[in-house]
């Protein structure tokens, strides 16, 4: 359990339930991608192998609606939570900025994906794709913009490449706590290992992608994950590659199931 403290009592319980919620819905997220990813790699390329892919495969199932409302909290309630434990660590100094900076990030990317849930709940979710490229040409018209764009994709480059070695060395341990015995199983190593290093690549590549069409002032090469699972599919060996990353993206679904119960929130 977390030892940081926003109230007390059962709203502070409740609200960190809520939050581990979050992980086990990024979980199902993270698994859907990968099938999206296995389907696309195999052939089948009618989704988007990204969040609005799964998020549309979840919208389209019965009662799908209501569970991307359920979703869409559950981010929230982390992305709070996330956002709480900046402004605490906040006040801890300078020794903690790297702490910090984590939260921040993290807060970010949830509640980031609580509006993208709500708007697929509610009718109104776009691609992905579409998204990226739009962005990536609102800044590309702005003074400066294919240097921002550029330094986006050196952002998420490196995003991808700190994901790799997080998984390589096994860092992600240090996320979990009160595991039985005292430390992780070797499913929990496994699937933890394969899903940062599989993300870290996908991740890698979209920050290619944005360097790329800063470079050559492309906005339609800024495509997002979808993009980048293409892109990989396109290369040398790409169905098996594809496949690979798309058993670690349903890998690192497993590990965010172990999070929601042992994580540091």
């Amino acid at each position: 359990m977390s030892s940081a403290t926003y109230f007390t009592g059962t709203t502070q319980d409740a609200w960190e339930k809520a939050a581990r919620a979050g992980y086990a819905v990024s979980g199902v997220l993270h698994a859907l991608i990968g099938v999206l990813a296995l389907r696309l790699a195999f052939g089948d390329s009618s989704a988007s192998a990204d969040q609005s892919g799964a998020l549309s495969t979840v919208a389209q199932e019965p009662f799908g609606q209501v569970v991307l409302w359920v979703a869409a909290v559950a981010f929230l309630a982390l992305g709070a939570w996330q956002a709480a434990k900046a402004a605490h660590v906040g006040h801890a100094g300078r020794a903690h900025r790297g702490d910090r900076a984590k939260a921040v990030g993290r807060a970010v990317v949830y509640l980031a994906l609580a509006a993208t849930s709500v708007a697929w709940a509610d009718g109104a979710g776009s691609s992905s794709s579409d998204q990226s490229q739009g962005m990536t040409s609102d800044l590309m018209s702005a003074p400066g913009g294919r240097l921002l764009v550029g330094a986006i994709g050196v952002a998420v480059l490196a995003v991808g490449i700190y994901h790799v070695v997080k998984g390589w060395r096994k860092k992600f341990l240090e996320d979990l706590t009160g595991l039985p015995g005292g430390q992780a199983g070797r499913g929990t190593v496994i699937a933890g290992r394969v899903g940062y290093i599989a993300k870290g690549v996908a991740l890698g590549i979209v920050g290619v992608l944005f360097a790329l069409a800063a470079w050559h002032a492309d906005e339609s090469e800024a495509t997002g994950l979808d993009g980048a699972m293409r892109t990989l599919k396109e290369g040398p060996a790409g169905t098996l590659l594809l496949a690979l990353v798309a058993v670690g993206f349903i890998a690192f679904g497993v590990y965010c199931v172990v999070r929601t119960r042992y994580g540091r929130l």
